[in-house]
């Protein structure tokens, strides 16, 4: 039976669409149940106790934070490999972790309002920030992210009274800032991660604003998208951050408890996860990852563990 001119119709949709997907290289997300899960619940070399934020490094070796105080490196399939301490102990831990080009891990250490880069071993090379608590230029309230251009300067995000992004020279010496207490297209509510692509924009999860902002490397604003919601699109508490090797940008949600993923321009492709404490669900996610090879791992905080899945 040969197709009418509606069935031929349909049929042409479907194949424009496939080509589509193609041609932009982010395929539509699908339900996938997790490839792997792991984790412990504990305070011992290797266990998870609340982990909260998480990057991979050039070798898909995979640095995460928890409420212990403590930087602890995995393999990509959750192998412990090593772990140290930041300098001081304090009970709500680092919210901020980035491995930049050069292989240095960038550790917003938000109660102790300051930044602190390490090398790969846990030696600390150099902080950004005096340690004290402040508005002023060069100072933080609570530091929450950071992200480094292609010249070596670092961009900071911080919530509380500044709710601002602050960026340094690669020496350290304050340059500029931008943002603000709001709700305003510009302004933030607590952001939280950042992410910066190749052509230098830069990606803001401003969570309680419930939206993405993106921004040039001098603070102008390009374009944002979100509303609190369930929808596709909508957002409840964007925590972090990641575009992954398929040029996608990947959100986890604390407050709807999945990752959605979109394109550059803010297009959602879908949802990951729901709220849970079976193999694809989540309670209350802070942060993810995404390796060389395109999976996601989503720190699933309050189940203390890891779910690896590709969307």
């Amino acid at each position: 039976m040969r197709p009418t001119g509606r069935r031929w119709i349909a049929i042409a949709a479907v194949l424009v669409a496939v080509v589509e997907m193609a041609m932009t290289g982010c395929d539509l997300a699908s339900t996938n149940p997790p490839d792997l899960i792991w984790g412990i619940h504990g305070r011992k070399p290797g266990w998870v106790h609340k982990p909260r934020v998480a990057a991979f490094d050039a070798e898909d070796h995979l640095y995460l934070a928890d409420l212990t105080d403590r930087i602890q490196v995995f393999d990509r399939d959750g192998k412990f490999l090593r772990h140290w301490n930041t300098p001081e102990f304090n009970v709500d831990g680092p919210s901020g972790l980035t491995v930049d080009r050069y292989g240095r891990l960038l550790v917003a250490d938000t109660h102790f309002y300051r930044v602190l880069v390490y090398d790969q071993a846990g030696k600390i090379l150099f902080q950004l920030g005096d340690g004290v608590q402040g508005t002023a230029p060069g100072q933080f309230n609570y530091p929450t992210d950071v992200v480094i251009d292609k010249a070596g300067n670092f961009y900071v995000s911080e919530y509380g009274e500044n709710d601002r992004i602050q960026v340094f020279s690669p020496d350290g010496k304050w340059l500029r800032q931008w943002g603000g207490h709001g709700y305003d297209p510009g302004e933030f509510l607590r952001p939280r991660a950042m992410a910066i692509d190749d052509q230098e924009r830069i990606y803001v999860a401003d969570s309680a604003n419930n939206r993405i902002q993106v921004f040039d490397t001098q603070g102008k604003l390009l374009r944002l998208w979100g509303e609190r919601g369930e929808a596709p699109g909508q957002m409840s508490y964007p925590f972090d951050l990641a575009i992954g090797p398929d040029q996608c940008l990947y959100v986890v949600e604390y407050g709807n408890s999945r990752v959605q993923k979109f394109t550059l321009d803010g297009k959602s492709l879908g949802t990951w996860g729901e709220p849970g404490r079976g193999p694809g669900q989540l309670f209350n996610p802070w942060a993810l990852a995404v390796d060389s090879q395109g999976a996601v791992s989503v720190i699933d905080s309050n189940n203390h563990r890891v779910q690896r899945f590709r969307m």
